[in-house]
Protein backbone atom coordinates (compact mmCIF):
# COMPACT_ATOMS: atom_id res chain seq x y z
CA UNK A 1 0.00 0.00 0.00
CA UNK A 2 1.32 3.54 -0.56
CA UNK A 3 1.69 5.89 2.07
CA UNK A 4 0.31 9.59 0.81
CA UNK A 5 2.24 12.96 2.38
CA UNK A 6 0.41 13.84 5.57
CA UNK A 7 -1.09 17.18 6.89
CA UNK A 8 -1.17 19.09 9.87
CA UNK A 9 -4.04 17.56 11.70
CA UNK A 10 -6.26 20.00 13.75
CA UNK A 11 -5.47 20.01 17.88
CA UNK A 12 -7.50 17.86 18.95
CA UNK A 13 -7.34 19.39 22.63
CA UNK A 14 -9.61 22.31 21.44
CA UNK A 15 -12.18 20.06 19.81
CA UNK A 16 -15.08 19.36 21.89
CA UNK A 17 -17.34 15.95 22.40
CA UNK A 18 -20.22 17.51 20.63
CA UNK A 19 -17.91 18.34 16.87
CA UNK A 20 -17.71 15.35 14.73
CA UNK A 21 -14.59 13.80 13.76
CA UNK A 22 -13.28 13.32 10.30
CA UNK A 23 -10.81 12.96 7.52
CA UNK A 24 -10.10 15.67 5.16
CA UNK A 25 -8.72 14.72 1.93
CA UNK A 26 -6.87 16.37 -1.18
CA UNK A 27 -7.05 14.62 -4.54
CA UNK A 28 -4.30 15.06 -6.43
CA UNK A 29 -5.08 14.61 -9.87
CA UNK A 30 -1.94 14.32 -12.45
CA UNK A 31 -2.26 17.30 -14.63
CA UNK A 32 -5.82 18.26 -14.12
CA UNK A 33 -5.00 21.72 -13.54
CA UNK A 34 -3.08 24.12 -14.63
CA UNK A 35 -3.01 25.94 -11.16
CA UNK A 36 -0.12 27.41 -9.11
CA UNK A 37 -0.76 26.28 -6.01
CA UNK A 38 0.01 23.59 -4.18
CA UNK A 39 -1.59 20.20 -3.58
CA UNK A 40 -0.61 20.66 0.49
CA UNK A 41 -2.18 24.76 -0.13
CA UNK A 42 -5.27 23.14 -1.32
CA UNK A 43 -5.14 20.97 1.39
CA UNK A 44 -4.99 23.23 3.78
CA UNK A 45 -7.70 25.28 2.55
CA UNK A 46 -9.81 22.36 2.54
CA UNK A 47 -8.79 22.41 6.05
CA UNK A 48 -10.30 25.68 6.57
CA UNK A 49 -13.66 24.96 5.22
CA UNK A 50 -13.79 21.84 7.56
CA UNK A 51 -13.40 23.91 10.62
CA UNK A 52 -15.83 26.71 9.37
CA UNK A 53 -18.39 24.33 10.35
CA UNK A 54 -17.14 23.04 13.47
CA UNK A 55 -15.81 20.01 12.38
CA UNK A 56 -12.93 17.86 14.07
CA UNK A 57 -9.94 17.17 11.61
CA UNK A 58 -8.52 14.23 12.97
CA UNK A 59 -6.20 13.44 9.92
CA UNK A 60 -5.36 15.87 6.07
CA UNK A 61 -3.74 13.84 3.74
CA UNK A 62 -3.06 14.58 -0.09
CA UNK A 63 -4.33 11.61 -2.20
CA UNK A 64 -2.25 11.18 -5.37
CA UNK A 65 -4.46 10.23 -8.29
CA UNK A 66 -2.91 9.27 -11.61
CA UNK A 67 -6.05 8.64 -13.49
CA UNK A 68 -9.96 9.27 -11.95
CA UNK A 69 -11.67 6.17 -11.48
CA UNK A 70 -15.61 6.44 -12.79
CA UNK A 71 -17.37 4.64 -10.27
CA UNK A 72 -14.78 5.84 -6.98
CA UNK A 73 -12.21 7.90 -7.96
CA UNK A 74 -9.70 6.73 -6.71
CA UNK A 75 -8.00 3.29 -7.45
CA UNK A 76 -9.12 0.20 -5.92
CA UNK A 77 -5.58 0.20 -3.44
CA UNK A 78 -5.92 3.28 -2.34
CA UNK A 79 -9.61 3.28 -1.88
CA UNK A 80 -8.96 -0.25 0.87
CA UNK A 81 -6.19 2.35 2.47
CA UNK A 82 -8.72 4.82 3.29
CA UNK A 83 -10.72 2.58 4.70
CA UNK A 84 -7.95 1.15 6.98
CA UNK A 85 -6.91 4.88 8.03
CA UNK A 86 -10.97 5.70 8.66
CA UNK A 87 -11.15 2.50 11.08
CA UNK A 88 -7.59 3.36 12.42
CA UNK A 89 -8.78 6.79 13.61
CA UNK A 90 -11.39 6.28 14.79
CA UNK A 91 -11.21 6.27 19.15
CA UNK A 92 -13.68 4.23 20.93
CA UNK A 93 -17.66 5.75 20.52
CA UNK A 94 -16.40 8.17 18.45
CA UNK A 95 -15.39 7.20 15.21
CA UNK A 96 -14.80 8.95 12.40
CA UNK A 97 -17.88 9.89 10.87
CA UNK A 98 -17.43 11.80 7.80
CA UNK A 99 -14.86 12.03 5.13
CA UNK A 100 -14.32 15.13 3.27
CA UNK A 101 -13.31 15.00 -0.61
CA UNK A 102 -11.93 18.31 -1.39
CA UNK A 103 -13.03 17.79 -5.11
CA UNK A 104 -16.11 17.01 -7.33
CA UNK A 105 -17.72 13.48 -6.53
CA UNK A 106 -20.21 12.13 -9.30
CA UNK A 107 -23.25 10.68 -7.04
CA UNK A 108 -22.13 6.68 -7.84
CA UNK A 109 -18.32 8.08 -6.70
CA UNK A 110 -19.88 9.32 -3.57
CA UNK A 111 -22.26 6.63 -2.83
CA UNK A 112 -19.43 3.78 -3.39
CA UNK A 113 -16.86 5.21 -1.14
CA UNK A 114 -19.45 5.82 1.71
CA UNK A 115 -20.43 2.08 1.23
CA UNK A 116 -16.26 1.26 1.31
CA UNK A 117 -15.65 2.97 3.82
CA UNK A 118 -18.73 2.88 5.95
CA UNK A 119 -19.70 6.51 6.55
CA UNK A 120 -20.38 9.76 5.42
CA UNK A 121 -18.28 11.42 2.20
CA UNK A 122 -19.20 14.74 0.95
CA UNK A 123 -17.46 16.89 -1.69
CA UNK A 124 -16.33 20.36 -1.60
CA UNK A 125 -19.66 21.41 -3.30
CA UNK A 126 -21.82 20.04 -0.48
CA UNK A 127 -19.16 21.54 1.96
CA UNK A 128 -19.51 24.65 0.78
CA UNK A 129 -23.03 24.24 0.73
CA UNK A 130 -23.17 23.35 4.82
CA UNK A 131 -21.12 26.57 5.05
CA UNK A 132 -23.43 28.76 3.13
CA UNK A 133 -26.50 27.23 4.80
CA UNK A 134 -25.56 28.03 8.30
CA UNK A 135 -24.19 31.51 7.73
CA UNK A 136 -26.71 32.88 5.32
CA UNK A 137 -29.31 35.34 7.24
CA UNK A 138 -30.52 37.75 4.03
CA UNK A 139 -33.99 36.25 2.77
CA UNK A 140 -32.50 36.02 -0.45
CA UNK A 141 -29.65 34.45 0.47
CA UNK A 142 -31.21 31.39 2.32
CA UNK A 143 -33.94 31.16 -0.17
CA UNK A 144 -30.52 31.19 -3.20
CA UNK A 145 -28.38 28.36 -1.08
CA UNK A 146 -31.43 26.16 -0.18
CA UNK A 147 -32.58 26.32 -4.08
CA UNK A 148 -28.92 25.36 -4.42
CA UNK A 149 -28.84 22.48 -1.79
CA UNK A 150 -32.04 21.01 -3.09
CA UNK A 151 -30.76 20.83 -6.89
CA UNK A 152 -27.58 19.39 -5.40
CA UNK A 153 -29.50 16.56 -3.57
CA UNK A 154 -32.10 15.49 -6.66
CA UNK A 155 -28.81 14.61 -8.65
CA UNK A 156 -27.66 12.44 -6.21
CA UNK A 157 -30.28 9.51 -5.06
CA UNK A 158 -28.65 9.66 -1.28
CA UNK A 159 -30.71 11.68 0.84
CA UNK A 160 -34.37 11.98 1.83
CA UNK A 161 -36.39 14.51 1.95
CA UNK A 162 -36.35 14.67 5.64
CA UNK A 163 -32.75 14.82 5.82
CA UNK A 164 -32.68 18.45 3.99
CA UNK A 165 -34.61 20.55 7.13
CA UNK A 166 -32.13 22.64 9.05
CA UNK A 167 -32.35 21.05 12.28
CA UNK A 168 -28.86 22.32 13.41
CA UNK A 169 -28.76 25.20 10.91
CA UNK A 170 -27.07 23.76 8.34
CA UNK A 171 -28.21 21.90 5.29
CA UNK A 172 -27.68 18.46 6.16
CA UNK A 173 -25.08 17.05 4.34
CA UNK A 174 -22.81 16.94 7.05
CA UNK A 175 -24.91 15.16 9.40
CA UNK A 176 -28.40 14.73 10.45
CA UNK A 177 -31.11 11.69 11.80
CA UNK A 178 -31.56 8.95 9.39
CA UNK A 179 -28.28 9.67 7.24
CA UNK A 180 -27.69 6.33 5.83
CA UNK A 181 -31.14 6.33 4.39
CA UNK A 182 -30.99 6.29 0.73
CA UNK A 183 -34.19 8.09 -0.33
CA UNK A 184 -35.13 10.81 -2.25
CA UNK A 185 -38.64 11.97 -3.12
CA UNK A 186 -38.37 13.88 -6.56
CA UNK A 187 -41.88 15.13 -6.43
CA UNK A 188 -41.44 16.32 -3.12
CA UNK A 189 -38.06 18.50 -4.13
CA UNK A 190 -39.20 19.41 -7.53
CA UNK A 191 -42.61 21.19 -5.99
CA UNK A 192 -40.14 23.37 -3.42
CA UNK A 193 -37.57 24.23 -5.77
CA UNK A 194 -41.15 25.45 -8.05
CA UNK A 195 -42.23 27.12 -4.72
CA UNK A 196 -38.33 28.27 -4.44
CA UNK A 197 -37.80 30.18 -7.62
CA UNK A 198 -41.33 32.05 -7.54
CA UNK A 199 -40.40 33.42 -4.15
CA UNK A 200 -37.11 34.45 -5.49
CA UNK A 201 -38.82 36.77 -8.06
CA UNK A 202 -40.61 38.37 -5.25
CA UNK A 203 -37.29 38.91 -3.19
CA UNK A 204 -35.79 40.20 -6.35
CA UNK A 205 -38.41 42.51 -7.47
CA UNK A 206 -38.23 43.96 -3.32
CA UNK A 207 -34.08 43.81 -3.87
CA UNK A 208 -34.81 45.87 -7.12
CA UNK A 209 -36.44 48.79 -4.86
CA UNK A 210 -33.99 49.12 -2.25
CA UNK A 211 -31.26 49.35 -4.63
CA UNK A 212 -33.09 52.34 -6.14
CA UNK A 213 -33.55 53.87 -2.77
CA UNK A 214 -30.19 53.24 -2.15
CA UNK A 215 -29.14 55.16 -5.20
CA UNK A 216 -30.86 58.12 -3.67
CA UNK A 217 -28.36 58.46 -0.77
CA UNK A 218 -26.40 61.04 -0.79
CA UNK A 219 -23.05 59.53 -0.27
CA UNK A 220 -20.48 57.43 -2.78
CA UNK A 221 -20.73 54.11 -1.84
CA UNK A 222 -16.49 51.66 -1.32
CA UNK A 223 -17.19 48.11 -1.56
CA UNK A 224 -14.51 46.45 0.33
CA UNK A 225 -13.85 42.97 -1.66
CA UNK A 226 -11.16 40.05 -1.31
CA UNK A 227 -10.67 36.18 -1.01
CA UNK A 228 -12.11 35.08 2.19
CA UNK A 229 -10.50 34.90 5.15
CA UNK A 230 -8.24 38.13 4.14
CA UNK A 231 -9.48 40.67 6.92
CA UNK A 232 -12.45 42.59 5.41
CA UNK A 233 -14.89 41.97 8.15
CA UNK A 234 -11.69 43.53 10.69
CA UNK A 235 -10.86 46.38 8.54
CA UNK A 236 -14.55 47.00 8.16
CA UNK A 237 -14.63 47.26 12.02
CA UNK A 238 -11.53 49.42 12.84
CA UNK A 239 -12.65 51.69 9.68
CA UNK A 240 -16.23 52.49 10.47
CA UNK A 241 -15.74 51.29 14.69
CA UNK A 242 -18.97 48.99 14.05
CA UNK A 243 -18.68 45.43 15.94
CA UNK A 244 -19.38 42.78 12.50
CA UNK A 245 -18.98 39.23 13.22
CA UNK A 246 -15.54 38.50 12.78
CA UNK A 247 -13.35 34.68 13.22
CA UNK A 248 -9.98 33.63 11.50
CA UNK A 249 -12.12 31.29 9.40
CA UNK A 250 -13.61 31.10 5.65
CA UNK A 251 -17.12 32.93 5.01
CA UNK A 252 -17.07 34.71 8.44
CA UNK A 253 -19.62 37.23 6.86
CA UNK A 254 -22.30 36.26 4.06
CA UNK A 255 -24.48 39.01 3.50
CA UNK A 256 -23.50 42.51 2.96
CA UNK A 257 -23.06 44.68 5.97
CA UNK A 258 -22.97 48.70 5.36
CA UNK A 259 -22.21 51.31 7.29
CA UNK A 260 -21.08 55.13 7.41
CA UNK A 261 -17.35 56.03 7.01
CA UNK A 262 -15.56 59.62 7.86
CA UNK A 263 -13.17 59.99 5.40
CA UNK A 264 -9.96 62.58 6.58
CA UNK A 265 -11.16 65.83 5.23
CA UNK A 266 -14.90 65.69 6.60
CA UNK A 267 -16.39 64.06 3.43
CA UNK A 268 -18.66 60.88 4.52
CA UNK A 269 -19.13 57.68 2.20
CA UNK A 270 -20.79 54.14 2.98
CA UNK A 271 -18.32 51.59 3.66
CA UNK A 272 -19.67 47.92 2.55
CA UNK A 273 -18.65 44.45 3.75
CA UNK A 274 -18.98 41.87 1.56
CA UNK A 275 -19.23 37.96 1.40
CA UNK A 276 -15.03 36.55 0.88
CA UNK A 277 -14.74 34.81 -2.40
CA UNK A 278 -12.82 31.64 -3.12
CA UNK A 279 -11.28 29.14 -5.88
CA UNK A 280 -13.79 26.62 -7.38
CA UNK A 281 -16.78 28.02 -6.19
CA UNK A 282 -19.12 25.10 -6.65
CA UNK A 283 -21.52 25.95 -9.89
CA UNK A 284 -24.61 25.34 -7.74
CA UNK A 285 -23.91 28.15 -5.76
CA UNK A 286 -22.82 30.95 -8.38
CA UNK A 287 -26.57 32.78 -8.20
CA UNK A 288 -26.85 32.89 -4.42
CA UNK A 289 -23.26 33.99 -4.48
CA UNK A 290 -23.39 36.67 -6.85
CA UNK A 291 -26.50 37.51 -4.87
CA UNK A 292 -24.87 38.56 -1.96
CA UNK A 293 -22.64 40.76 -4.25
CA UNK A 294 -25.09 43.47 -5.54
CA UNK A 295 -23.40 45.94 -3.19
CA UNK A 296 -20.29 45.41 -5.48
CA UNK A 297 -22.02 46.51 -8.84
CA UNK A 298 -23.57 49.38 -7.24
CA UNK A 299 -20.23 50.52 -5.81
CA UNK A 300 -18.45 53.61 -6.69
CA UNK A 301 -14.79 52.07 -5.45
CA UNK A 302 -13.80 48.39 -4.75
CA UNK A 303 -10.99 48.22 -2.01
CA UNK A 304 -9.57 44.77 -2.93
CA UNK A 305 -8.27 43.21 0.45
CA UNK A 306 -5.51 40.86 0.19
CA UNK A 307 -3.94 38.52 2.63
CA UNK A 308 -0.37 39.70 1.83
CA UNK A 309 1.26 37.01 4.66
CA UNK A 310 -0.73 34.13 2.80
CA UNK A 311 1.31 32.34 0.34
CA UNK A 312 -0.87 31.58 -2.42
CA UNK A 313 -1.72 35.44 -2.24
CA UNK A 314 -1.03 36.16 -5.99
CA UNK A 315 -3.46 32.97 -7.05
CA UNK A 316 -6.08 33.99 -4.38
CA UNK A 317 -6.03 37.40 -6.23
CA UNK A 318 -6.34 35.91 -9.55
CA UNK A 319 -9.26 34.18 -7.95
CA UNK A 320 -10.92 37.58 -6.87
CA UNK A 321 -9.86 39.25 -10.22
CA UNK A 322 -11.88 36.38 -11.98
CA UNK A 323 -14.98 36.64 -10.10
CA UNK A 324 -15.62 40.50 -10.44
CA UNK A 325 -15.16 40.27 -14.30
CA UNK A 326 -18.08 37.07 -14.08
CA UNK A 327 -19.88 40.14 -12.03
CA UNK A 328 -18.71 42.54 -15.62
CA UNK A 329 -16.39 44.85 -13.63
CA UNK A 330 -13.72 44.17 -15.87
CA UNK A 331 -13.08 48.65 -15.62
CA UNK A 332 -12.80 47.56 -12.11
CA UNK A 333 -10.07 44.83 -12.14
CA UNK A 334 -8.19 46.64 -14.80
CA UNK A 335 -8.07 50.49 -13.25
CA UNK A 336 -10.09 51.37 -10.80
CA UNK A 337 -9.57 49.31 -7.68
CA UNK A 338 -7.66 50.45 -4.36
CA UNK A 339 -5.51 47.25 -3.37
CA UNK A 340 -4.73 46.78 0.09
CA UNK A 341 -1.69 44.75 1.55
CA UNK A 342 -3.22 43.53 4.72
CA UNK A 343 -1.64 41.20 7.82
CA UNK A 344 1.51 42.83 7.36
CA UNK A 345 1.88 42.28 11.24
CA UNK A 346 2.58 38.72 10.50
CA UNK A 347 5.18 39.37 7.89
CA UNK A 348 8.97 38.37 8.80
CA UNK A 349 10.11 42.38 10.13
CA UNK A 350 12.58 42.22 6.95
CA UNK A 351 9.40 41.42 4.38
CA UNK A 352 7.45 43.91 6.34
CA UNK A 353 9.78 46.52 6.13
CA UNK A 354 10.93 46.11 2.34
CA UNK A 355 6.79 46.12 1.58
CA UNK A 356 7.06 49.48 3.34
CA UNK A 357 9.60 50.91 2.35
CA UNK A 358 9.07 50.29 -1.76
CA UNK A 359 5.27 51.48 -0.96
CA UNK A 360 6.38 54.62 0.82
CA UNK A 361 8.88 55.39 -2.67
CA UNK A 362 5.89 54.88 -4.92
CA UNK A 363 7.09 51.62 -6.09
CA UNK A 364 4.18 49.35 -5.05
CA UNK A 365 0.14 50.27 -6.29
CA UNK A 366 -0.97 48.58 -2.92
CA UNK A 367 -1.88 50.35 0.51
CA UNK A 368 0.32 48.19 3.21
CA UNK A 369 -1.41 47.63 6.49
CA UNK A 370 -2.50 45.84 9.27
CA UNK A 371 -6.43 46.23 9.96
CA UNK A 372 -5.69 43.68 13.68
CA UNK A 373 -3.15 46.82 14.99
CA UNK A 374 -4.62 49.66 13.03
CA UNK A 375 -1.35 50.30 11.15
CA UNK A 376 -1.76 51.97 7.41
CA UNK A 377 -5.53 52.31 7.94
CA UNK A 378 -5.10 56.62 8.00
CA UNK A 379 -3.36 55.54 4.30
CA UNK A 380 -5.97 53.74 3.43
CA UNK A 381 -8.95 55.99 4.16
CA UNK A 382 -6.83 59.12 2.43
CA UNK A 383 -6.05 56.99 -0.92
CA UNK A 384 -9.79 56.43 -0.81
CA UNK A 385 -10.89 60.30 -0.51
CA UNK A 386 -8.21 61.34 -3.30
CA UNK A 387 -9.97 58.26 -5.59
CA UNK A 388 -13.46 59.15 -4.18
CA UNK A 389 -12.75 62.86 -5.07
CA UNK A 390 -10.59 62.18 -8.55
CA UNK A 391 -14.08 60.18 -10.11
CA UNK A 392 -15.96 63.64 -9.33
CA UNK A 393 -17.34 66.20 -11.15
CA UNK A 394 -16.85 69.89 -10.13
CA UNK A 395 -19.13 72.62 -11.86
CA UNK A 396 -19.72 75.86 -11.19
CA UNK A 397 -23.19 77.45 -10.99
CA UNK A 398 -25.29 80.34 -10.92
CA UNK A 399 -28.31 80.07 -8.95
CA UNK A 400 -30.90 82.69 -8.51
CA UNK A 401 -31.42 83.74 -5.18
CA UNK A 402 -34.84 82.37 -4.61
CA UNK A 403 -33.54 79.12 -5.58
CA UNK A 404 -33.05 77.82 -2.41
CA UNK A 405 -33.98 74.60 -3.11
CA UNK A 406 -31.45 73.98 -5.59
CA UNK A 407 -28.84 75.32 -3.04
CA UNK A 408 -30.14 73.38 -0.27
CA UNK A 409 -29.82 69.94 -2.35
CA UNK A 410 -26.31 70.74 -3.14
CA UNK A 411 -25.39 71.11 0.10
CA UNK A 412 -26.75 68.05 0.86
CA UNK A 413 -25.57 65.75 -1.97
CA UNK A 414 -22.23 67.65 -2.71
CA UNK A 415 -19.14 69.51 -1.46
CA UNK A 416 -19.82 72.83 -1.97
CA UNK A 417 -15.98 74.38 -2.30
CA UNK A 418 -17.28 78.01 -2.89
CA UNK A 419 -20.32 79.87 -2.59
CA UNK A 420 -20.37 83.69 -3.27
CA UNK A 421 -23.30 86.26 -3.57
CA UNK A 422 -22.95 88.59 -6.99
CA UNK A 423 -25.06 91.16 -7.64
CA UNK A 424 -27.75 89.14 -8.80
CA UNK A 425 -27.01 85.57 -8.42
CA UNK A 426 -25.33 83.38 -6.17
CA UNK A 427 -22.26 81.91 -7.45
CA UNK A 428 -21.12 78.57 -6.72
CA UNK A 429 -18.69 76.13 -6.94
CA UNK A 430 -19.66 72.15 -6.34
CA UNK A 431 -17.98 68.60 -6.37
CA UNK A 432 -20.63 65.86 -7.22
CA UNK A 433 -20.10 62.16 -7.16
CA UNK A 434 -20.79 61.04 -10.47
CA UNK A 435 -24.22 59.21 -9.57
CA UNK A 436 -25.07 63.04 -7.89
CA UNK A 437 -23.87 64.91 -10.79
CA UNK A 438 -26.21 62.69 -12.92
CA UNK A 439 -29.19 63.08 -10.73
CA UNK A 440 -28.80 66.87 -10.98
CA UNK A 441 -28.67 67.41 -14.32
CA UNK A 442 -31.89 65.50 -14.67
CA UNK A 443 -33.34 68.29 -11.91
CA UNK A 444 -31.29 71.27 -13.16
CA UNK A 445 -33.12 74.20 -14.11
CA UNK A 446 -32.53 75.55 -17.88
CA UNK A 447 -29.77 78.14 -18.22
CA UNK A 448 -27.73 76.98 -15.59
Amino acid sequence: MTDFPTGSPADDTAATSRQERCLVLHPALKGARGDARTPQARLDEAMGLAHAIDLQVVEARVVPVARARPATLFGSGTVQHLGELVADLGEGDRPVGLVVVDGTLTPVQQRNLERAWKCKVVDRTGLILEIFGARARTREGTLQVELAALTYARSRLVRSWTHLERQRGGLGFVGGPGETQIETDRRLIGERIARLRKELKEVKRTRELHRAARRKVPFPIVALVGYTNAGKSTLFNRLTRARVHVEDQVFATLDPTMRRLELPAGRTAILSDTVGFISDLPHELVDAFHATLEEVCEADLLVHVRDISHPDTEDQKQDVHQVLTGLGLERAVAEGMVEVANKIDLLDPEEREALLTRAGRGNLPVVPLSARTGAGCGELLAVVERRLAAAATVLELTLPFEDGATLAWLHDHGEVLEQAAGEDAMHVTVRLDPAQAARFEKRRPAGQ
